[in-house]
């Protein structure tokens, strides 16, 4: 089966750093786009980061841009999202989710939700001011 098991959320003070972990498996990895997405409550769920497994396209919301770092380990079918210099606003539960890439041609609709078909359950980050 599909498993996607997002880990590595906590609190943190404003300007600190955390690395969430993306653990993927029950799917050939490096074929597949891996997404951050985050939701705060009363807000839409909305794309952080991407990164291809595959071909190592990478793409960045621009509000993260700079601070983040998305990266790929295929050994291990884990992604990586680097976080520093974290603000309050960062504070939301962070899932990742996977879409089939398209080797060598654009990526259609990257910041999508409904293009990514299975999801983990999200690990809460909380950064205080």
């Amino acid at each position: 089966e599909v498993q996607l098991q997002a880990s590595g959320g906590g609190l943190v003070q404003t300007g600190g750093s955390l690395r969430l972990s993306c653990a993927a498996s029950g799917f050939i990895f490096d074929e597949y786009v891996i997404g951050w997405f985050r939701q705060a409550p009363g807000k839409e769920r909305e794309g952080v980061s991407y990164i291809g497994t595959g071909d190592g396209r990478v793409d960045y919301t621009e509000s993260v841009r700079g601070r983040f770092t998305i990266s790929s380990d295929n050994a291990k079918n884990t992604v990586y999202l680097q976080m520093n210099n974290l603000k309050p606003e960062d504070t939301a539960v962070y899932y990742c989710a996977r879409r089939i890439n398209f080797l060598g041609y654009l990526l259609p609709h990257p910041w999508e939700t409904y293009e990514y078909d299975s999801w983990g359950q999200g690990t809460l980050v909380t950064v205080s001011s």
